[in-house]
């Protein structure tokens, strides 16, 4: 796969897989309060209210949350059973990858972390 030339860049993609968090990836209000804070530490502007919603079977239950933003998306699931939770943060506009993370551990403190920034291009 060719890496795509700057004037190309679409935006930026965080995906974190993170093990073993706190009992807040279990409470809404929690989730919320983390959204809420996410958004304009990342200098990003939220479009409309925060989806959230409480769903699966078995050890895939758990909450989901959707914040649409003005460059695009905030999409996470949090896994009930195990506390393990699934972070996607995609937009056109650069966001500082250490902001979320340090809100991530500050919510959540997940026992490990693993992340993935992609640099998506047309």
């Amino acid at each position: 796969m060719e890496q795509c030339e700057e004037h190309e860049l679409w935006g930026y993609h965080l995906v974190m897989n993170c093990k073993a968090g706190n009992q807040n990836t279990r409470d809404e209000y929690k989730i919320r309060e983390f959204v809420s804070e996410l958004v304009p530490a990342i200098n990003m502007e939220a479009f409309g209210e925060p989806q959230l919603v409480h769903f699966g079977k078995d050890n895939k239950a758990g909450w989901t949350l959707v914040q649409l933003i003005t460059t695009s998306n905030i999409c996470c699931h949090f896994c009930d059973d195990t506390g393990d939770f699934y972070f996607d943060l995609f937009s056109c506009k650069p966001f500082e990858v250490i902001k979320v993370r340090e809100l991530i551990c500050k919510y959540f403190a997940p026992k490990q972390n693993k992340e993935l920034l992609l640099k998506r291009g047309i």
